[in-house]
């Protein structure tokens, strides 16, 4: 997928790793949004400092790119401990585990990104250290084998997820606090847009913010994402301020329209539109149809469309709802799926000089 393709999705990059770690909040108090989560944290937090000890291990769940990593670094922060961070595809082995659990430090923040990838033989070991602070090493194989018991210092484990139902009930009822991220508002989004506009020296006005902000999908990753494109461009091309006009020009160029799609999105509603007379259509079909693999369609295009009421998902495939045929500048037929709900506009094929 070219960088294009990838400019909405939520997944991270290896360029975005680099970019957020500038623009990342450090504590609780610069974290943007999600207020009811970070006043839970806070008190979490505070109260274990007043006690001494490690708070509760802490599950966070929620789309990709809403935070989950920035506050498992604000937890240690926090508490003045260090983090150590892994991920659950990266823990294939027992060993591999019991090697990061028995390193940890007294009070140290173990954050496991992608959790319910886990292996099972490493999720088990897991259960022991998190209640008891214990880890059961087995030396040898068969009758031979011996299990040797071995301390861990008392840890905080922050456990991430973007699919949370895939967690077993044991590993899940061992997180003394669980936090699900929502998708943030746009007036947050704005906020959050000043203020890594700030950190970066680039100079936006609340118009380009705003502008920015509408096509972001409700996610901060790709807000910060769509700054610094915005921003190229306007070094480019303009007089290096990030304004309305800049902010449209710019995402025309980069094939991301008003409501943030982009052209694999768009690739899919104009084959379910004008393919398939808007659906239904099976997965395998319409994935075909795009040139794309069916779990690139599900997983990345998907979700999206049918949070902003594009597409649905029914017993006999993929439809089309009215408010993508308006989207798209069709006259959607009678009986359109979705009929009743509002037209969505389509701003992207505004001129960049209109107001």
């Amino acid at each position: 997928m070219s960088e294009t393709e990838g400019l909405v999705s939520a997944y991270v990059s290896d360029a975005d790793r680099d970019a957020e770690a500038t623009v990342r909040p450090r504590r609780l108090a610069e974290f943007i949004a999600q207020d009811r989560v970070r006043d839970q944290l806070d008190l979490l937090l505070q109260g274990a400092m007043r006690r001494g000890s490690p708070p509760d291990h802490i599950l966070l769940s929620g789309p990709p790119g809403l935070g989950k990593t920035s506050l498992a670094n604000i937890v240690a922060a926090e508490l003045g401990a260090g983090i150590r961070v892994t991920s659950g595809p990266a823990i294939e082995r027992s060993g591999d585990l019991a090697a990061i659990l028995t390193s940890l430090a007294e009070g140290d923040v173990l954050f496991i990104d992608e959790i319910h990838r886990i292996a099972r033989p490493a999720e088990e070991l897991l259960y022991s250290a998190m209640e008891d602070f214990r880890v059961d090493v087995v030396v040898g194989k068969g009758p031979g084998a011996t299990a040797i018991p071995l301390d861990v210092e008392p840890f905080t484990l922050v456990g991430a997820t973007t699919r949370s139902g895939l967690l077993t009930g044991p590993m899940r009822d061992r997180f003394g606090f669980v936090a699900h991220l929502d998708f943030y508002a746009p007036a947050d989004l704005e906020t959050l847009l000043h203020r890594s506009a700030r950190i970066l020296g680039v100079p936006i006005t609340p118009e380009g913010a705003t502008e920015i902000a509408g096509r972001s999908r409700g996610t901060p990753r790709i807000a910060n994402r769509l700054l610094r494109r915005v921003r190229d461009y306007a070094e480019v091309r303009a007089d290096g301020v990030v304004d309305l006009d800049t902010a449209r020009a710019a995402l025309i160029v980069y094939d991301v329209d008003a409501l943030g799609l982009d052209r694999l999105d768009r690739a899919v509603l104009t084959a379910l539109v004008d393919s398939f007379r808007g659906g239904p259509v099976g997965l395998s079909t319409l994935a075909v149809a795009v040139g794309e693999q069916p779990d690139t369609v599900e997983e990345v295009c998907e979700p999206f469309l049918v949070r902003a009421g594009l597409l649905a998902r029914t017993p006999r495939g993929r439809v089309a709802t009215e408010a993508a045929w308006r989207h798209l500048g069709r006259t959607p037929p009678n009986g359109t799926f979705g009929a009743d709900s509002p037209p969505v506009p389509d701003l992207f094929s505004l001129d960049v000089d209109q107001p």
